[in-house]
């Protein structure tokens, strides 16, 4: 018996570097969770793609580059968003104070998301969260 859950669904996108197309990837994912029928945790998973994609924008992605979308579904249901760009590879949850303005987007993926991290790609970076029971009960 495979132990690894099979690819059951993906779609992915690119994105000039353009503060619009956070809104852009947002509804590209909207449309994705309508289309799987992933409608449970819809806002926390929208969320998450909106703060990766302001990341990758604010951090990761030069002049004239793009940030990939990346939305799959595996046979264990479990939801997975990836971001990647073509920036530094470190990413670190920053120290922020209730007055800090800024600095809370990977905070509230890793609080509205099962599980996140970051991999390494040549050039840049992979940020990833996944998400477990999207589907309505």
């Amino acid at each position: 018996m495979n132990a690894h859950p099979q690819l059951l669904r993906a779609r992915t996108a690119l994105y000039p570097r353009d503060r619009r197309n956070v809104a852009v990837a947002r509804d590209l994912t909207r449309i994705t969770l309508a289309d799987w029928g992933l409608t449970r945790r819809s806002d926390d998973v929208l969320l998450c793609v909106s703060e990766l994609a302001t990341n990758a924008l604010l951090h990761g992605v030069p002049p004239g580059r793009c940030f990939r979308l990346d939305l799959s579904l595996d046979t264990a249901e479990v939801l997975r968003v990836e971001v990647q760009d073509s920036g530094p590879g470190e990413i670190r949850t920053p120290d922020v104070t209730p007055e800090s303005e800024r600095g809370r987007g990977l905070l509230l993926v890793a609080a509205l998301s099962d599980d996140w991290g970051v991999r390494q790609r040549e050039p840049g970076k992979v940020v990833w969260c996944e998400f477990r029971d999207c589907r309505p009960s």
